[in-house]
């Protein structure tokens, strides 16, 4: 159910993983660098698909969340992107754009995260990005490997200085749900998507990050923390994918447009209070598409609002299908609180929040 924002509120599903106040702040301004740092080093190299741009994503979560799922799995966050570009690659090397490629592309990069048991969910964007812009050069899978690799050794010392002895820290990736409801009403909606692309020639309706949200939304129910919220998200990914491409046309394809793409995102995201890292990808996809125009946020807005229209419509049936996590902690949403029974029968208090 769509939440009103008011009382207390958090914006992480697991909220013990994330920071607050000035911390946050530093973790936003380090994000905002790291992404400046990248497109940089992509505009002095020449080497344009150093500027990945879930990278805004990514490092978004590992520095605001030190005790989260992204940034502590350092080798999986250096490796799953890799490994689902170089697929990605194969795929639009051999086929057009179209049904076959793109369920091969997102099913594909699907595949390698839950085979590697890997939580890097903005992997699966890393795999369909090649077929959405028409990339076929090999140095993609590299250019990727570059930021990924920078962004796993920067967690390192981030997380030494952020986590305390003895905080709770997520590791393992989240678990799908049981049975095939979830992945059929996920492939359903990109089917959709794709026929729109196809009837409208609007190929970013299916923009590469929003193959993310939708998989977090589907897969991953009850620990994905915009799930709660599915009506913020035309509007926030709208606005995101306006303010990158506003800024890339005042300021062209340079780092100064990269880090002042990240800031407006984050901004954004707080204004709506929500967590979405892929709409900051969204903010940054204008630096590495051709002559983008307005139909790209429009697209983006199209796109996201029929997932969302479809989402709400499966959502009784995923919930049905879902088990539900366990925990020691209470549950508060606005002015209410409920007691939560962990696995072993007992009934705790605490300050947990579950987006």
């Amino acid at each position: 159910m769509e939440g009103d924002g008011t009382g207390w509120y958090e914006l992480e599903a697991e909220p013990l993983a994330g920071l607050a106040g000035s911390a946050l702040l530093a973790a936003a301004a380090l994000a905002a660098i790291y992404v400046a740092l990248v497109a940089a080093v992509a505009g002095a190299t020449g080497a344009s698909y150093i500027m990945f741009p879930e990278l805004g994503a990514l490092a978004y979560d590992v520095f605001g969340r030190p005790r989260g799922r992204w940034s502590n799995a350092p080798v999986h966050l250096a490796t799953t992107p890799v490994i689902t570009g170089a697929l990605g690659i194969a795929i639009t090397r051999v086929l057009p754009y179209g049904f076959l490629s793109v369920l091969l592309s997102v099913s594909g990069a699907m595949a390698v995260i839950m085979a590697l048991g890997s939580p890097i969910a903005p992997a699966i964007s890393a795999g369909l990005l090649p077929l959405v812009l028409g990339v076929r050069s090999w140095g993609y899978p590299p250019g990727i490997m570059f930021g990924t690799v920078l962004l796993a050794a920067a967690s390192v010392p981030w997380r030494a200085v952020m986590v305390q002895p003895g905080d709770a820290v997520v590791h393992s990736a989240p678990a799908t749900p049981p049975g095939l409801l979830w992945a059929a009403a996920y492939f359903a909606f990109v089917v959709a998507a794709v026929a729109m692309v196809k009837l409208t020639g609007l190929r970013f309706i299916l923009f590469p990050p929003l193959a993310v949200i939708g998989f977090e939304m589907f897969g991953h129910l009850e620990s994905c923390a915009w799930a709660g919220y599915p009506l913020r998200l035309p509007l926030v990914c709208f606005l995101t994918a306006a303010g990158g491409l506003a800024l890339h046309h005042l300021l062209g394809v340079t780092w100064m447009t990269a880090a002042l793409s990240m800031a407006w995102g984050m901004a954004v995201l707080q204004v709506f209070r929500v967590h979405v890292p892929p709409a900051l990808a969204v903010a940054l996809l204008p630096m590495v598409m051709e002559a983008p125009t307005a139909w790209y946020p429009c697209s983006v807005g199209l796109g996201t609002l029929t997932l969302t229209l479809w989402f709400r419509c499966c959502r009784g049936s995923l919930q049905g299908g879902q088990i539900r996590p366990t925990a020691v902690c209470s549950l508060r949403l606005g002015s209410e609180k409920r007691e939560v029974t962990d696995a072993s029968g007992r009934q705790e208090r605490g300050n947990c929040t579950l987006s």
